[in-house]
């Protein structure tokens, strides 16, 4: 298998994992409050990080001078989008969640393609066009106004390229784990901070109640979706990668279904067309050029 295929592999499979992340996000965020979940996931995917890193290759690239300024931006820009997200999701639905992150795929494009660091080609221009025109008749209620929470999350879906341009460039230096492991050392002291100052720590009973959901974030979107997304961004350009988690609304949408009661509306359905077929069209070859 191919480098490439690789990474639509990762792809597809981490839109499966990171497509339950709104629904059990959203369980705990209502019981204990937005900045302490994004805490708490993190302190159990950071201690499983901290091991898989020892055994594996232990903690010399923590101290990689050179990647350490890709490290501290793509804590940065990871700390304020998980951070916004996890805020909006207090106001909004986790199909909508989802949906407006896939918008990240218009900000990947305007920040990579026009400039010409990234080039597609007009069948994959296309693609990417359905897919945000999907996700534009999900997001736009008749009224054209947007709640808090989608406003948050739209903000975070623009800063997700950054993120991605960063995590994508410190690759090139450490592993997945370490960046991984970085990121959240960096964000936990940040978190914390702000949780006391806003929220308060949450009382043992509360915090309790959310254990299943926090530990299913953190092992399986914080650890192993997130492991995949490095790896996949170590393979395949940044708009493409944005553009095949489009997968992950529908996800949601199926899922959101039985766990929440959140019942698919027909602009959600009408929506996830378009989404798919250019999700298809993204990971199809590149015609051939003619030679004249």
């Amino acid at each position: 298998m191919t480098p490439q295929r690789q990474g639509e592999l990762y792809a597809v499979v981490l839109s499966l994992l990171e497509s339950w992340f709104p629904i059990l996000a959203l369980v705990a965020v209502q019981s204990i409050g937005p900045l302490n979940t994004y805490g708490f996931i993190l302190i159990i995917a950071t201690a499983v990080l901290l091991l898989l890193l020892y055994v594996r290759e232990g903690f010399g690239g923590l101290a990689d001078r050179e990647a350490l300024p890709d490290l501290l931006w793509t804590s940065f820009y990871i700390t304020l989008l998980f951070t916004l997200v996890f805020i909006g999701l207090r106001y909004t639905t986790a199909g909508n969640m989802a949906v407006i992150l896939t918008l990240q795929l218009f900000f990947s494009y305007l920040y990579f393609n026009l400039p010409g660091r990234e080039k597609l080609d007009a069948l994959h221009t296309f693609a990417a066009f359905l897919m945000g025109s999907g996700a534009v008749i999900i997001l736009f209620p008749a009224t054209f106004i947007f709640n808090p929470g989608d406003l948050l999350i739209l903000i975070a879906a623009a800063t997700a390229p950054l993120a991605n341009f960063y995590q994508k460039r410190a690759r090139q230096r450490v592993s997945a784990l370490t960046i991984l492991t970085f990121r959240n050392l960096a964000a936990l002291p940040v978190l914390f901070g702000a949780a006391l100052l806003f929220e308060g720590l949450p009382t043992f009973e509360a915090l309790l109640k959310v254990l299943p959901a926090i530990a299913a974030v953190a092992l399986l979107v914080y650890v192993l979706a997130k492991i995949l997304w490095i790896e996949a961004l170590h393979r395949i350009g940044i708009t493409k990668l944005s553009a095949m988690i489009a997968f992950m609304p529908l996800f949601t949408l199926i899922f959101a279904y039985p766990t929440l009661g959140e019942i698919p509306t027909l602009r959600q359905m009408l929506g996830t067309l378009p989404i798919l077929l250019g999700a298809y069209l993204i990971t199809r070859p590149a015609p051939a050029a003619r030679v004249p």
